[in-house]
């Protein structure tokens, strides 16, 4: 059990920098995401029937395909029409656009949940459909569904040990190195693990830390201030 433990103390500093890239490419990629998911959850609530099933094909696909082939696609597919990306950079495409498909249904959920007798009023003051997102759901929307984004944060942050198949030095490859190096292949993947599981407990916990926050109340917008945000929209 000590020759188990005993090449830890060498192998955490060759996997630090594995663990930041981890970090840095989980980063990146949920910014992607995001923005990409704002606008797909709010193509896929769009009154026009060929915007919505359009949005909604592209969430389908995101969802349907795995995340390895949408990655090879990116990586090993794009330079056959004269557009090729550095492995990182394919990376956060890659999973940008797969994290955009999954939370993208996570926004979606929490704009079916808005009072639909908000919409409603905002239907009345004549806010277009983008005004009535923007003023009324969005902000309502987002912070409900806060916590579901965070544990798909979670997951994206392990699956980023995709990388490891397009030679990005991540965490999982920077323990593949080391262990083919050693033989010690076991000890290795466990360290990797450790560290992969150090920081979703620690999210984990601060999610649960903040999660009294999220209970309070959201302020809804008053009429008056509607109309006053339209005026200056």
């Amino acid at each position: 059990m000590t020759d188990f433990f005993a090449p830890w103390p060498d192998y955490f500093p060759q996997f630090l920098p594995g663990l930041l890239v981890t970090i840095e490419l989980t980063v990146l990629s949920l910014l992607v995401g995001l923005a990409l998911a704002v606008v797909f959850a709010v193509w896929a609530s769009s009154p026009r029937r060929i915007v919505r099933w359009t949005a909604i094909a592209v969430i389908e696909i995101g969802r349907g395909v795995p995340g390895l082939i949408t990655l090879y696609i990116v990586y090993f597919g794009l330079p056959q029409v004269n557009v090729t990306l550095p492995a990182f950079a394919a990376c956060v495409v890659a999973f940008g656009y797969t994290s955009a498909a999954y939370m993208s249904e996570i926004l979606r959920a929490g704009i079916r949940s808005v009072d639909r007798g908000q919409v409603e009023a905002g239907e009345a003051l004549s806010l277009t459909h983008a005004q009535r997102m923007r003023l009324i759901v969005l902000p309502q929307a987002v912070r409900r569904v806060v916590p579901p984004l965070i544990g798909y944060a979670i997951l994206l942050y392990q699956g980023t040990s995709l990388a490891y198949a397009v030679s990005v030095p991540e965490l999982l490859s920077r323990a593949y190195t080391a262990a083919s190096l050693s033989y010690q292949f076991a000890s290795s993947l466990v360290l990797a693990g450790v560290m992969y599981a150090s920081i979703s407990l620690t999210v984990l916990v601060l999610l649960r830390i903040g999660s009294a926050h999220r209970d309070r109340p959201v302020r809804r917008l008053s009429p008056t201030l509607l109309v006053g945000r339209r005026v200056r929209a």
